[in-house]
Formats: structure tokens, C-alpha cells, sequence
């Protein structure tokens, strides 16, 4: 009895001390590609943690368990994506990889279970992150314009409006399909609902006619 309640008494500690050596995660992949047991993690070509098993589960898919290095769990967050890649120190074995989409984020919280990314959808989101915050700046040029309409100098402002939407059109040009469709389901007609608010704006001052130049790169990114 009392061997029973000793025991008890150790388990948080034992727990406590597996927690203290580094962030315990497990990642959900339909292929593991030959990840085993051993292999590293990497985040920004740094040895970050290992692969501490592999198991296939009931439900079809191969449950990856990971530990992370205490010194880089805070590294660990939301925005973190999981890819499995070809270990660049050692051709015969592989290596999962840790990238971030954005930065910031609640830190993971150990023996999370997530699903992992490809390599091309983790990059896919990071990417995306990017033009999101692209557009919330963007957005907020587009919202400081109006509300100094009639002290901001025309040709100026206009301007640097004019500018950003170009950049967000070369942008776009450099991206794949995938991306680009994205753009135009998803943030372009967001950006629209901020050109009509702006429109509102200038007829009170009569200065519609001034909105023309952003209308035709709004209408080339349309058409990208």
C-alpha cells in the first residue's frame, strides 16, 4: 500500500522532469517517406529535437512522435508547420522540418497531436501569411487615406496607394496557380469592399475622378 502511494506521489515528478528535457509532439502524416526513429528536426538548419518513434495507426495514417529541444520550444507555436524533408547532413536518412508561417503565436503545448504539412503546403502558407499581411497593410494605408482626405496631398498619397497595388501585382505574377487563385477568391474582394469605402469618401469632395489610376491596377490584378 505504502509502495502504491509513493509511487503516486512520483508520477508528477516523473512527468515534470520528461517535460523539463524538451517540447513532446506528435504529427500526423498519410506518408512518412521513410522517417524513422533517430532522425533529426530541423528548424533553420539548426538541430532542433529527434524522432522519437514511429507508429501506423488504426485510423490509416502514421503517428510521428517528436521531441523538441527545451532550448528552441518556444519556437514551437500555432503558426508552426511540420514537413518531412531529405536530411542534408546525411543522404540516407530523413529529417522533419519546422518553419513558420508568421511570426508570433501561442507556444504548443506538450504531446499536442497535429497533422503535418508537405513541403509544398508549408510553403504554400507561409506564403499566404505573407500577402495577408501585405494586404492588412495595405488595408490600413487605404483607411488612414480617407481619414485624412482633406489634408493629405493629392499627388502623394494616390501615389504610394498606387505603388502598393503594384507591388501586390508583381507579386502576384511571381506566384503559382495556386496562390493566385487564392488572391483573387480570397483578399482581392476584400481589398474591393476598401476601394468602395474609399470611392464613398472622395465623392464626398468630389474628388472621385482621382480614384481612376487604382481602378486600373486593381483591374490588372484582376485579370493576372
Amino acid at each position: 500500500m505504502f509502495k502504491k502511494f509513493l509511487i503516486l506521489l512520483m508520477m508528477p515528478l516523473i512527468c515534470l522532469g520528461c517535460k523539463s528535457n524538451g517540447l513532446n509532439l506528435k504529427i500526423r502524416y498519410v506518408q512518412i517517406q521513410g522517417l524513422k526513429q533517430g532522425d533529426r528536426v530541423i528548424f533553420e538548419q539548426n538541430h532542433i529535437g529527434m524522432v522519437k518513434g514511429v507508429i501506423y495507426s488504426n485510423d490509416g495514417f502514421f503517428m510521428v512522435d517528436l521531441v523538441i529541444k527545451k532550448d528552441f520550444a518556444i519556437n514551437a507555436t500555432e503558426h508552426s508547420r511540420f514537413f518531412i524533408i531529405n536530411d542534408s547532413q546525411n543522404n540516407s536518412h530523413k529529417a522533419v522540418e519546422m518553419i513558420q508561417t508568421r511570426e508570433g503565436g501561442a507556444p504548443l503545448q506538450d504531446n499536442i497531436i497535429l497533422d503535418g504539412s508537405t513541403m509544398s503546403s508549408a510553403l504554400f502558407d507561409q506564403l499566404m501569411e505573407g500577402f495577408e499581411k501585405g494586404f492588412e497593410d495595405l488595408k490600413k494605408r487605404f483607411e488612414q487615406f480617407s481619414e485624412d482626405l482633406s489634408k493629405v496631398p493629392e499627388s502623394k498619397a494616390f501615389k504610394e496607394l498606387e505603388n502598393e497595388l503594384k507591388c501586390l501585382s508583381d507579386e502576384m505574377k511571381r506566384s503559382g496557380k495556386a496562390m493566385r487563385e487564392k488572391i483573387q477568391k480570397e483578399l482581392l474582394p476584400r481589398l474591393k469592399k476598401e476601394m468602395e469605402k474609399l470611392r464613398e469618401r472622395l465623392r464626398k469632395f468630389g474628388r472621385e475622378e482621382e480614384l481612376k489610376p487604382l481602378e486600373i491596377e486593381m483591374e490588372k490584378i484582376r485579370k493576372i
